[in-house]
């Protein structure tokens, strides 16, 4: 019986430790041989590594369980990087303040801050250059059925 992702996401959502927990992703690879389920997980506050741990046993017992102990998997929870694009609502509200880079259909790449997040979508006031100088124009909401991508820029300045 090979896993399906409906039913890890699943168990995924009821091995959250803490509710202020959320899960970003799940994915299964679909090689027959061994495959591997990839769990993003990631909270209000961050998430840490025992929390990752907690999962990861909670959703490993519920997997052989199901499909029994002989089954082969790799099984991985981590939280999301900054590389990772966000995706989810819960994500952007956690980062209202920071700087996002946003790509829309057609490759239009706009740079700006993240100003407020809701279940529907975002206020984004955009960022342009002007005689040297970076400025916001005014915040507009964006829909998430606009956005193809979404990017935290980190800066180092």
């Amino acid at each position: 019986m090979a896993l399906e992702g409906k039913i890890i996401e699943g168990f995924a959502q009821e091995a959250l430790p803490e509710p202020d927990l959320f899960i970003v992703s799940v994915h299964v690879s679909d090689t027959p041989v061994r495959p591997k389920v990839t769990i993003l997980a990631d909270g209000d506050q961050g998430i840490t590594i025992q929390q990752c741990a907690q999962i990861s046993r909670r959703v490993s017992k519920k997997i052989e369980e199901l499909y029994g102990e002989e089954l082969e998997y790799s099984l991985e929870v981590s939280s999301p990087g900054v590389d990772f694009p966000l995706t989810t609502p819960r994500q952007f509200i956690k980062n209202v303040g920071r700087n996002i880079k946003l790509t829309f259909e057609g490759g239009v790449e706009k740079l700006g801050e993240l100003q407020e997040a809701t279940e529907e979508g975002i206020l984004f006031a955009e960022e342009v250059k002007q005689k040297h100088k970076k400025s916001l124009l005014e915040p507009v909401t964006v829909p998430y059925s606009e956005i193809v991508k979404a990017q935290i820029v980190i800066s180092f300045k």
